[in-house]
């Protein structure tokens, strides 16, 4: 491959890659450099195989202690004999297992809904191989392969240009530019050209939008502009998200008290109590059990799970679980300006013909809109209003067309396709009119002349008619006369400069401003009066203007109120021009008063903390490279800030990668930014980012409630069998541990499990939009959900040891082993407590009667089931002798159901008193 071939002269560039321009390659040379090459593809990040992917699922501080745990049992399963020992650690490494598969599996989802929304980029492309043109796949292209490109073609591989025709290109997805640009094969350029400044070279994943071209290719798969973006991809290490921290901090934690309590219990029976070792040591497993929520890393991972297939009903997919979690708390949207917060869409907005000021209606290539005068009705398309449309139409070569999605796409110039769709919305047909007024000659647009003539008869009797447009101050220098109602009249200096006045007025709007002119062609006068000639750009009659701008996306208007009410901030950062990138964010209110723009020679200037200061106030970044967007995101994240990168360019990937959340898009985004982010939204429209957020605040904020909901249960156990296990026998005759580790496990893995997964089905807060995001470094188990927990553990601990006590000296007091007695309604008490309090654990605020006591259905089932299970593990016989149990007579279910409503009491006078406010 060739290094700098832009600093080269074409044939220089052909000499050095041993290629002939008409000619190209023969076969055997272009199979002998594809093997020396390597297919023109980007190589995709290596997967983790299954079996690493799983045991990953493993690597938690909780899971460690369950396995401890299971290894504990295992041991006294050994020692003890018999299969009802292995009980224990059967369910505890079901839990784990079924865990790990559940992560796998929704993982593996997301990848498959990654891989149909791959599109490769140019399947075929147009190549010289032995003379003559064949049809190749894009991925066969070699270095030194003569290329053929066209309106409309994608650009396969890294191009020197040896030959162009007004050549247009499109790069927006690798340079940020939304206007097209021009190229140009005979120009040599300086080493240190910049990527948006290389005049003579087409780059992978780019498209023709305008002219015909011939090159060299220069450089294929990893060796290309956007190769070269891939591969630094892979350095980028991947951020561990705020519930990932939250949770491995939970872990941690627990561990460590659950170490401490079960030696603190363990020397206490051993050496205090003089317990047997193996009684002992089985309480100090039954705290361990007691202390880790085990059902909580299942349902963290199942309503995660839940919240990815709700987004992804409404367009968004996310590529990685725990990233739904980290899109509740960004506080700043990094934005893309070009196909993200705009159309992408070239759209005439004005026109002047000379007098008046018309507004135009609709958006995009449809030609749905209307045409309005200065009093706000459609205008009358006549006259020179009607001269000025039928021009922009005639001298334009795009094609606008309407899609089986119904919507209009552009084959060939945006902006000729917005002047296309301008005749449409003036009633007037494209092709009729060309079939009407046929072109017969033309002065192609090129960057010296800044203009394109086209000639037609039948407009003029006994005339023919050239059109040009071209940039307002080169036409009107051009310009002797004015088209007016009367027709034409003569250019007077003082209508010349009311012209140019209003140039400059449209431009300051920051919209691309084309004039419009035409000339006569007498054939009476002039045997050759229908063939183009240069001088015809002269002597030319004033039309009018057209100001056009690529429109701001009506739904990201109402996507950044929501944002800023919810306390997000959008900041638009694009490589267009900053007046332009200044305009779309005013119109869509993102840029207000004491925020600024700043430019990426601005940006150079600054060092990362000076950066890292201005951009708390900085609203717009313009004319920005890749580099600028990963310096912009790490400055936000530098203060602090979680940042959420949203874009669909090559250029938008690397910044994708570093932001906390990376949002591509699906239809119009790039292989390269699809790969790269965490969340793809698949209508490629802004606003899904917003439904995004809300469904990431929801899901945090159920998190929140199950957890709190969890954990008081688990500190409420670790209360009641610390407490009473340090009880001496002399003072409670009879007493023991009064739940056993299979009853804890049974309670935390499933009577637990299903209201917390009912609460993580839970509709949101009304005002979750109304709040600031969360702080990053808050923790889940923040200062209200602590005292809110401490408050509950009392009180479910007072439950179970009043019931267990009842059941030890009342209910079973005649019994032969009254302890099975009282630990089965210690076991029911606690459960019923659990289910009771599951419907004052939907609101953290709240009170549940406000809410509608029973108006989450998915909690009323989830109780149903989890009384039926209950009732299932007390009196089925055998069943119940596996969970300790006994069958509870009638009189025993009075002191139960009366203790097991305290909690959920408790905790509705707690939340009345602290948020009465």
């Amino acid at each position: 491959m060739t290094d700098k071939p832009f600093a080269m002269k074409k044939e220089d560039v052909l000499l050095n890659l041993a290629t002939d321009s008409e000619a190209g390659l023969t076969t055997a040379e272009a199979e002998k450099r594809l093997l020396e090459y390597g297919l023109n593809a980007l190589g995709e990040k290596r997967q983790k195989p299954l079996w690493k992917r799983f045991l990953l699922q493993f690597a938690d501080a909780m899971v460690f202690i369950l396995l401890a745990a299971a290894g504990l049992s295992a041991v006294m399963a050994i020692k003890d004999g018999g299969f009802e020992g292995w009980i224990d650690v059967i369910v505890i490494m079901a839990i784990v297992i079924i865990n790990a598969v559940l992560g796998v599996y929704q993982e593996g989802k997301a990848d498959q809904a990654i891989a149909a929304l791959r599109k490769m980029s140019s399947p075929q492309s147009k190549v010289i191989r032995d003379g003559a043109q064949k049809m190749l796949p894009s991925d066969q292209i070699v270095p030194g392969d003569i290329v053929i490109l066209d309106a409309g073609d994608l650009v396969a591989a890294d191009i020197r240009l040896v030959w162009q025709s007004s050549l247009k290109v499109e790069e927006a997805s690798l340079t940020g530019e939304s206007v097209p640009v021009e190229k140009h094969a005979d120009v040599v350029l300086a080493e240190d050209s910049g990527l948006g400044d290389r005049d003579n070279m087409l780059f992978m994943g780019t498209a023709i939008t305008y002219g015909r071209a011939r090159g060299v290719v220069t450089g294929t798969g990893a060796k290309t502009e956007l190769g070269g973006i891939a591969e630094k991809l892979q350095n980028i290490d991947e951020s561990v998200t705020p519930l990932q921290k939250n949770l491995t901090s939970l872990g941690k934690i627990l561990g460590i008290i659950c170490i401490i309590v079960c030696i603190i219990v363990f020397t206490v029976d051993v050496f205090v109590q003089k317990v047997a070792w193996n009684e002992a040591l089985m309480t100090a497993v039954s705290l361990a059990v007691a202390a880790i929520p085990e059902g909580l890393a299942a349902v963290v991972t199942i309503v995660l799970s839940i919240g990815m297939t709700r987004m992804a009903a409404r367009n968004a997919i996310v590529r990685k679980l725990l990233a739904v979690e980290t899109l509740g708390c960004v506080d700043v949207i990094c934005s893309d300006k070009t196909g993200t917060l705009t159309q992408n869409e070239m759209t005439v907005t004005t026109l002047y013909d000379g007098l008046h000021i018309y507004d135009v209606t609709g958006i995009g290539y449809s030609p749905d809109g209307a045409i309005m005068d200065n009093q706000g009705k459609p205008a009358l398309i006549e006259n020179v209003l009607e001269r000025l449309i039928l021009s922009s139409v005639l001298c334009s070569d795009a094609i606008t067309s309407k899609k089986e999605d119904g919507r209009y796409a552009c084959i060939g110039d945006p902006t000729e396709g917005a002047l296309v769709a301008l005749a449409g919305k003036a009633g007037l047909s494209q092709e009729s009119l060309h079939a009407k007024y046929p072109r017969v000659a033309e002065l192609p647009f090129d960057s010296d002349r800044k203009m394109m003539t086209t000639y037609h008869p039948n407009i003029e009797a006994d005339y023919f008619v050239s059109f040009t447009k071209g940039a307002p101050d080169i036409i009107l220098d051009r310009c002797v006369s004015i088209y007016t109602m009367e027709g034409k009249v003569p250019l007077t200096e003082e209508k010349r400069a009311e012209i140019a006045q209003t140039n400059h007025s449209l431009a300051s709007r920051a919209l691309r401003v084309l004039a419009f002119a035409y000339r006569l062609h007498d054939p009476a006068n002039d045997a050759d009066a229908h063939n183009a000639d240069l001088d015809d750009e002269s002597d030319l009659v004033f039309i009018g203007l057209a100001g056009m701008i690529d429109p701001a996306r009506p739904e990201a208007r109402d996507a950044i109120a929501v944002c800023k009410e919810a306390g997000i901030r959008a900041v638009m950062i694009t490589g267009d021009y900053k007046d332009t990138a200044v305009a779309i964010a005013k119109d869509l209110g993102l840029m207000t008063e004491g925020y600024g723009s700043m430019s990426g020679s601005d940006l150079d200037k600054l060092s990362d903390d000076e950066l890292a200061l201005a951009c708390e106030n900085t609203a717009v970044y313009a004319r920005v490279s890749p580099d600028h967007k990963v310096r912009i995101v790490a400055a936000l994240q530098k203060e602090g800030h979680i940042a959420s990168m949203t874009g669909d360019g090559v250029n938008d990937a690397m910044a994708l990668k570093t932001a906390d959340i990376g949002v591509a898009m699906g239809i119009t985004g790039t292989d390269v930014a699809k790969n790269s982010a965490d969340m793809i939204l698949t209508d490629d429209n802004f606003a899904t980012i917003v439904h995004a957020i809300e469904e990431g605040r929801i899901i945090y904020s159920n998190i929140r409630k199950f957890v709190g909901f969890l954990l008081s249960c688990n500190v409420g156990e670790i209360l009641v069998i610390f407490i009473i296990s340090l009880i001496p026998s002399s003072m409670i005759h009879g007493i023991g541990t009064p739940l056993t580790a299979i009853q804890l496990l049974w309670l935390n893995l499933v009577t637990d499990s299903f209201p917390a997964l009912a609460l993580g089905r839970e509709k949101g807060e009304p005002d979750i939009m109304k709040l600031p995001p969360r702080k990053k470094t808050e923790s889940i188990i923040n200062r209200p959900m602590q005292l809110l927990i401490l408050v509950q553990s009392l009180a479910i601990f007072f439950t179970v040891f009043a019931s267990f006590l009842i059941g030890l000296k009342v209910i079973f007091v005649n019994d032969a082993i009254p302890l099975t007695g009282a630990r089965t309604m210690a076991f029911t008490t606690l459960i019923l407590a659990e289910l009771f309090r599951a419907y004052s654990a939907r609101s953290e605020h709240t009170n549940v009667f406000r809410l509608g006591l029973f108006s989450n259905k998915s909690m009323n089932l989830a109780v149903s089931f989890s009384a039926f299970l209950l009732l299932f593990v007390i009196y089925i016989p055998g069943v119940n002798r596996v969970f300790d149990n006994v069958a509870l007579p009638a009189v025993a279910w009075i002191p139960i159901i009366i203790l097991a409503l305290i909690p959920f009491s408790v905790s509705e006078i707690y939340k009345t008193i602290k948020y009465r406010k």
